[in-house]
């Protein structure tokens, strides 16, 4: 089959699998009393990752897809950041025990909006409520055309580790069409401002699939990127869901490349990065051969969670914030999406989970296969069968599935193990897809394959 019959089969929308089940299965069955006794029931010996939603952004950028909304004064800014800090304190609380935190990962919306003081007061209050390894890492995300001096000296004080820079493109119509304008210089300088402070890993956030990007123009923003030395990059597509997120309805959709020339701008990313080096991690990020995310991929402890690929061994994360989401043992709870209504629970001493959804033996089996198959681009059926205690004929409904993939030579499958190839790699979550028992019901919430 030829790379345009593929498209026109495999390019349907599916999840990015960030989690399973995804999110628009997760359900009001599992509410701030349930994930309370999730968290009480964490084990001393647990570790855990923290992660800190802040959904705020001076301006608005019109290809957006995160839960966020633009602010001009910092007074939202100061009684959000309020709202944290009594979360981890209740957060703390309710777990009843002293517990590890190995990783924080800040995202948004710009965590960094928040005023100085607020970002070294939550970064205390997570210090004061939880053991901190020695060793954790600290990321934070950044928008390099706002990283003010006092910003700055307060992610040194915090001990920041890692940072994710978007840039998305540097070609100047791409920039006007999706509202965002920066310039390389503007982010260089920030990459170099973030190494001076001791920030020894420095991710970039790129985007394809952008109304008038061409091959030309990704070609002369990954030259430019690459210059930056950055330890990882990351290269989305760009999910167009104006139905989902009103602003982007102000993207002409006729400016948007169509399927094909989406499949040849990732080529020619996934070209360019490689030649320069990095490894291709899973399906879309890319990382130094000594990074810490490459040695993962390398041992097979390669991680998938809400912010992508990670080499997070932790046993719990715990969402913080306005739609942060908590990945536990016994399963997914989301904290109310919007800020008002994630303020007031706060505000009223209980958790501000609204929607969740426990797993089953079902759910942690196919969760295991996706996970495999996204990470490792294996899967060996047998091993992960009895790893779980599953029946042998467990996942037979994927069987169908995954013989066709086989036969047009996207994966190789035996009926026991399953491989794909590097090639194959854009329609990985395609793949990923033959074991996802609740696709349907909602295929327009996702972005297209490739």
């Amino acid at each position: 089959m030829d790379i345009d019959a593929l498209i026109a089969r495999y390019d349907r929308r599916v999840p990015r699998y960030t989690s399973y089940p995804t999110a628009p299965h997760f359900s009001d069955a599992v509410g701030a009393t349930t994930a309370a006794g999730w968290l009480a029931a964490l084990p001393e010996t647990a570790s855990l990752s923290l992660y800190l939603h802040v959904p705020f952004c001076r301006t608005l950028c019109r290809f957006c897809g995160c839960h966020t909304s633009a602010v001009n004064t910092d007074a939202p800014l100061r009684t959000y950041a309020a709202a944290l800090r009594d979360e981890i304190a209740l957060v703390a609380q309710t777990i009843g025990k002293p517990l590890t935190v190995r990783q924080i990962h800040w995202g948004g919306g710009t965590p960094s909006i928040l005023p100085a003081a607020e970002l070294r007061a939550i970064s205390e209050s997570i210090s004061r409520h939880f053991h901190l390894a020695r060793d954790a890492e600290i990321a934070i995300e950044i928008d390099p055309r706002r990283l003010p001096a006092d910003r700055l000296a307060a992610l040194k004080d915090m001990g920041a580790t890692r940072v994710s820079l978007g840039v998305q493109d540097f070609a100047p119509d791409v920039q006007e069409t999706i509202g965002r304008q920066q310039s390389f210089a503007a982010t260089a300088a920030c990459a170099e401002a973030l190494r001076g402070i001791g920030v020894g890993s420095v991710n970039l956030d790129l985007v394809y699939g952008l109304p008038h990007q061409t091959a030309d123009g990704l070609r002369a923003t990954l030259r430019q990127a690459l210059t930056i030395a950055p330890e990882r990059i990351a290269v989305f597509g760009y999910a167009h869901v104006p139905w989902m997120q009103r602003h982007q309805a102000l993207i002409p959709e006729a400016s948007l490349p169509d399927a094909r020339t989406r499949f040849l701008l990732r080529e020619i990313a996934e070209t360019e990065i490689l030649a320069a080096g990095y490894l291709a991690i899973g399906l879309d990020h890319f990382a130094k051969p000594g990074d810490g995310l490459a040695q993962a991929a390398a041992s097979g402890q390669l991680r998938r969670n809400f912010q992508g690929y990670t080499d997070d061994a932790a046993d719990a994360l715990i969402g913080l914030g306005a739609s942060a989401i908590s990945s536990l043992p016994q399963g997914y709870a989301q904290n109310a999406p919007r800020v008002p209504a994630y303020r007031a629970a706060i505000a009223a001493g209980g958790l501000a989970v609204a929607r969740g959804v426990a797993l089953d033996a079902d759910d942690r089996l196919r969760r295991a296969a996706i996970e495999q198959v996204m990470c490792a681009m294996r899967l060996d059926l047998d091993e992960l069968l009895a790893a779980h205690g599953a029946a042998a004929n467990a996942l037979d409904d994927a069987h169908p599935a995954l013989a066709e993939l086989a036969a047009i030579g996207l994966i190789a499958w035996d009926g026991r193990h399953l491989s794909v190839p590097a090639s194959a790699r854009p329609f990985l979550r395609a793949v990923a897809a033959a074991f996802d028992r609740y696709l349907e019901p909602v295929p327009m919430r996702h972005a297209p394959t490739i």
